[in-house]
C-alpha cells in the first residue's frame, strides 16, 4: 500500500465514522426510531448537508474528495457537532454502535486495500451493516434485560408500583408523589423524565433498591401501545392519569387517540386504585377516583400556592412555596395516592407544606437582583400561560426567553403571543421553528430574534437589569 492509497484508506475510515457520528446522534435524539430521524426530523435540511451532500461528494469527487474530506466535510461536521446543546451521550449502546461500525468500515477497507475491490460499497456498506447488526444487538439485550427487570420485579413482594402518566406535568406529579409519600415510606422514583420502556427497564436492574417500599414510575408515550407494554412490565398496584390535552398531536393526529393511549396504563393485573383527571374520560368504574375539580380558593403568586381540598371528609388548607396554580392537579393526586397508602392527614398536610420545586419546571432563582423564573422543562400551553400570569404580578420589567411551544400547532402559539404581548417588556425569541411566527404576531416593545441558543447569555447581560423578572419558558434543544 502507497502513500495515497494509505490516505485514502484513513480518510474513508474517518468519513464512514463521521456519518456515522452524525446518525447515532440522531437517532439518540429521536428514541432509535429511523422513520422518525427520515420523516419526523425537525431540521430535515441538516441531513442534505452533513450526510447526503458529503455522501454524494465521496463518489463524484474521485481522488479530489481527500482534500475536501479534510477542508470542508470534517470542519462542517465538526462544527455542527460543537454547536449543538444537546450532544451524543455516550452510553453502551453507542459505543456498541461506533465499534461495530469501526470494525466494519476497517474489515472492508483491508479487503478492497488487498483484494482491488471496487470502492462503491465501502461508505454505505459498514453504515448499512452496523445500523442493522446494532438493532438486531439491542433487541437481544432488550428482551434480556427485560425479563431480568421482570424477574426482579417478581421477586419484591411487599413493593408498591405507583405509575404516572398524563400529557402534561407527569415528572412534577411523580416528583410530588415521591416526596410526599418520602415522609412516612422508604421510596424511590425514576430519574429525571425517565418514561420510556427502556429506560424503565434500565432503571429497575440498575437502581432501584432492593429495600424500596414504593417504586413511584414516570410513563410516556410517542406511539399506541407504548404505555400498555409499560404497564405489562410494572404491573403497578396504583395509577395516576393527569390532565390530557393535545401535547404531541403530531405523532397521536387526535385528541381522542391521546386519551386512549394514556388509559392504557390501567391494564394492570394487579390495580387497585386508578386516579384519573375529569379531562382523560367520566367512564366510571369501582377502581377509579376522578380528580382535578375540588382545588378551592386557590392563590398562586411569586411567593408560592395557596388551596384548599377536602381530605377524609374534611376540607383542609395546604401552603406550598411550589409555584403555579397548575401544579395544584399534580399535588391533588400526590395527596390522594397518600390517602390510599394510609398517611393521615396532619401527615399529608405537613408533606405538602415541605414540598420542593421541580427543577426546571416554574423554579424560581434570585440571582443579581433578578429573580429568574426557570420553566425550561414545561411545553405545554396550560403550563406557560400559567407562567406568563404569574409574571404579570411582579412591579419591574418582564423579559421572556422562549422559542415557543413545540409539537404544537400554530393556534397554540397564536395564544401564547398574545399572552407575551399583554405582559413583557421585552420578549427573546430562541431557535427557528416558531420564528416566522413570532416574527409576525410578536409586538412587545422590544424583541429580539436569536436563531440559536448560542448568543442567548450575552445578549440577557446585555438588555437586562437589576429589579427585571425573567422568565425561560421551554428550553427546546437546537435540533428543534
Amino acid at each position: 500500500m502507497d502513500y495515497f492509497q494509505l490516505l485514502a484508506f484513513v480518510t474513508n475510515f474517518l468519513f464512514v465514522m463521521s456519518l456515522g457520528w452524525y446518525l447515532i446522534t440522531n437517532l439518540q435524539w429521536y428514541d432509535y426510531r429511523i422513520e422518525r430521524v427520515i420523516l419526523r426530523h425537525h431540521k430535515t435540511w441538516w441531513h442534505v448537508v452533513y450526510f447526503l451532500i458529503p455522501f454524494i461528494l465521496y463518489y463524484v469527487a474521485g481522488a479530489y474528495f481527500v482534500p475536501l474530506f479534510f477542508t470542508l466535510v470534517l470542519p462542517a461536521l465538526f462544527l455542527w457537532h460543537r454547536k449543538l446543546d444537546k450532544k451524543l451521550v455516550l452510553t453502551w449502546r453507542v459505543k456498541r454502535f461506533l465499534i461495530l461500525l469501526g470494525s466494519l468500515a476497517l474489515f472492508l477497507n483491508l479487503m478492497i486495500a488487498l483484494k482491488g475491490w471496487g470502492e462503491t460499497y465501502s461508505v454505505l456498506m459498514p453504515l448499512l451493516a452496523a445500523y442493522l447488526g446494532s438493532m438486531g444487538i439491542e433487541k437481544f439485550l432488550f428482551l434480556a434485560y427485560k425479563k431480568q427487570a421482570q424477574k426482579k420485579i417478581l421477586s419484591m413482594k411487599e413493593l408498591t408500583i405507583v405509575c404516572v402518566t398524563g400529557s402534561y406535568g407527569k415528572t412534577s406529579m411523580k416528583n410530588f408523589i415521591a416526596q410526599v409519600l418520602g415522609n412516612k415510606y422508604n421510596v424511590y422514583a425514576t430519574p429525571r423524565s425517565v418514561n420510556t420502556l427502556g429506560g424503565i427497564i434500565r432503571d429497575v436492574n440498575e437502581s432501584l433498591p432492593a429495600d424500596a417500599q414504593v417504586y413511584v414510575c414516570e410513563a410516556g408515550a410517542r406511539e399506541v401501545g407504548d404505555i400498555y407494554a409499560i404497564a405489562q412490565l410494572l404491573h403497578p398496584q396504583i395509577v395516576v392519569v393527569g390532565k390530557v390535552g393535545p401535547q404531541h398531536l403530531e405523532y397521536f393526529k387526535t385528541l381522542e387517540r391521546i386519551q386512549r393511549t394514556k388509559l392504557e396504563i390501567i391494564h394492570s393485573d394487579r390495580l387497585e386504585r386508578a386516579f384519573i383527571h375529569t379531562s382523560v374520560t367520566n367512564e366510571p368504574h369501582p377502581k377509579v377516583t376522578f380528580f382535578g375539580e375540588g382545588i378551592q380558593n386557590l392563590s398562586a403568586t411569586l411567593e408560592g400556592t395557596d388551596f384548599d381540598l377536602e381530605v377524609g371528609n374534611e376540607t383542609h388548607h395546604f401552603h406550598t412555596s411550589v409555584l403555579g396554580s397548575f401544579q395544584t392537579i399534580n399535588i391533588n393526586a400526590a395527596i390522594l395516592i397518600a390517602q390510599e397508602l394510609g398517611m393521615t392527614t396532619e401527615e399529608i398536610v405537613q408533606a405538602v407544606n415541605g414540598l420542593k420545586s421541580v427543577e426546571h419546571r416554574l423554579q424560581r432563582l434570585d440571582a443579581g437582583g433578578k429573580i429568574i423564573l426557570d420553566d425550561g422543562y414545561n411545553g405545554n400551553i396550560d403550563g406557560m400561560l400559567e407562567a406568563v400570569r404569574i409574571c404579570s404580578l411582579h412591579s419591574g420589567r418582564k423579559v421572556i426567553v422562549t422559542p415557543g411551544l413545540v409539537e404544537s400547532t400554530p393556534e397554540l402559539n397564536t395564544q401564547l403571543i398574545e399572552a407575551i404581548n399583554g405582559v413583557f417588556d421585552i420578549a427573546i425569541v430562541t431557535g427557528q421553528l416558531n420564528a416566522a411566527q413570532f416574527e409576525r404576531e410578536l409586538k412587545t416593545p422590544q424583541k429580539i430574534m436569536l436563531a440559536d441558543k448560542s448568543q442567548m447569555v450575552k445578549t440577557l447581560g446585555e438588555v437586562t437589569r437589576a429589579g427585571d423578572i425573567i422568565l425561560f419558558a421551554n428550553d427546546a434543544p437546537n435540533f428543534i
